[in-house]
C-alpha cells in the first residue's frame, strides 16, 4: 500500500461512518440509521417506523432514527458487516444469516426446535434468549431483541410437497446458512443459496424449482406468481434479530440507551401483532391468486430431520442449548 493510500483510507472510512452510522448535530440531536432488506409492505417495515416514532417521542426529539428499507444499504450480510465497522447503527436480520457471525445462534434455525409460538416466545424471554443476544458482542454486534418471523415452509413451481420424498431432485433456494443447507439436503432436495433480492428472477428463470419461507414473505415478494404450491410443513421457526453496532452502542449515553431499549421493547409487542395479521392476509391473498395451500403431516419431516439435532453432540455448547430449549415448558 502506498503512503498516499494509507492517508486516504482513514478519511474514507471516517466519511462512511459519518454518513451511515450515527451523527450528533450541533443542536444535540443524535440520529441513528437503520437498514433492512424488506419491502415497505412487509410487517417489519411498519415496525421500524413505529420504533423510529417511539424513540423520537420518548426522547423528546433528542434521539432520532432514519430507516432505509428494501436493501438500500445492502443485503442482510452486508448490513451486519457495516455494523461491525460502525458504519451503520442498526439492522434487522434473520437468525439464519446471523449464525455466520455468532455460531451458537444456529440453534434458533434448527428444525422443529420450538414446539409452538408460545414456546418460542418463552425461549426469547429466558436467560437462553438473553445470552444469545449478548454472545455476538465479541463480534461487535449487540442483539437488542427478537422479532417474530413466523414459520418457514416450502413453496414450489411444478409439484406440491406432501412428504420429504417430494423434494428429491428439486433445487430449493435457501439463505446463506449452513443449517438451512443441511436441512434441505437431509430432506432430499438440492440447497441453492441465492440472495433474497435475486430470488424472484431465479424462480422465473428456473434457476431454482422452489424456496422456503413464511407466508408474508411469500406474498409481499410476489413469489406466488411463479410458485403455485405452498406446503405448510413449518420445518423451522427462525426468528429475526434486531441488532446495534457495539461501536455505536458504546457512544450512546446511559439515558439514550434507556430510550432506545424502551422503544425496542414496545416494538416487539407491535411487531408480533403486525406479524399475526400479515400471515392471515398473506395466506388469503395467495389462495385467491391460485396457489394450492396444503398442510402435510409434519411427522415424516420431523423424523427425517431429528438426526440434525442429535449431530450436534459433537458441539457441546450448541447441544446443551438444544436440551435447555426443549426443557422449557
Amino acid at each position: 500500500m502506498t503512503a498516499s493510500a494509507r492517508k486516504i483510507y482513514p478519511v474514507f472510512f471516517l466519511t462512511i461512518g459519518l454518513l451511515f452510522g450515527s451523527c450528533e448535530q450541533i443542536t444535540g440531536v443524535r440520529t441513528l440509521k437503520i437498514a433492512h432488506g424488506h419491502a415497505t409492505t412487509h410487517p417489519i417495515a411498519p415496525t421500524m417506523d413505529f420504533l423510529a416514532k417511539r424513540v423520537k417521542e420518548i426522547s423528546n426529539g433528542a434521539l432520532q432514527i432514519e430507516v432505509y428499507p428494501g436493501q438500500q444499504l445492502g443485503t442482510e450480510r452486508q448490513c451486519l458487516e457495516l455494523l461491525q465497522i460502525g458504519s451503520l447503527a442498526m439492522t434487522k436480520v434473520s437468525a439464519a444469516v446471523f449464525e455466520n457471525f455468532a455460531p451458537n445462534s444456529k440453534v434458533l434455525s434448527l428444525p422443529y426446535i420450538f414446539r409452538s409460538r408460545e414456546h418460542q416466545y418463552q425461549v426469547f424471554e429466558s436467560e437462553i434468549g438473553k445470552s444469545l443476544l449478548t454472545e455476538s458482542e465479541k463480534y461487535w454486534l449487540r442483539g437488542l431483541c427478537f422479532y417474530d418471523a413466523g414459520s418457514r415452509s416450502f413453496y414450489t413451481k411444478d409439484r406440491p410437497i406432501n412428504r420429504p420424498e417430494d423434494l428429491q431432485g428439486l433445487k430449493i433456494r435457501v439463505q446463506e446458512s449452513a443449517t438451512a443447507m443441511n436441512l434441505v439436503r437431509n430432506l432430499g432436495g438440492s440447497p441453492t443459496p441465492i440472495s433474497y433480492g435475486e430470488l424472484y428472477t431465479a424462480l422465473q428463470q428456473g434457476i431454482v424449482d422452489g424456496a422456503e419461507n413464511n407466508p408474508p414473505s411469500f406474498f409481499t415478494e410476489r413469489h406466488y406468481e411463479t410458485c403455485k404450491y405452498y406446503a405448510i410443513n413449518e420445518h423451522t421457526t427462525v426468528p429475526d434479530i434486531f441488532l446495534i453496532s457495539t461501536i455505536i452502542w458504546d457512544r450512546l449515553s446511559e439515558e439514550e440507551k434507556k430510550w432506545l431499549e424502551q422503544a425496542v421493547a414496545e416494538s416487539v409487542v407491535f411487531e408480533r401483532a403486525a406479524w399475526k395479521k400479515a400471515e392471515q392476509i398473506a395466506l388469503e391473498a395467495v389462495q385467491k391468486a391460485g396457489v394450492q395451500i396444503t398442510y402435510p403431516d409434519k411427522a415424516p419431516f420431523m423424523e427425517r430431520l431429528e438426526g440434525m439435532l442429535e449431530a450436534y453432540q459433537s458441539e457441546p455448547e450448541v447441544y446443551k442449548l438444544i436440551q435447555q430449549i426443549r426443557a422449557i415448558e
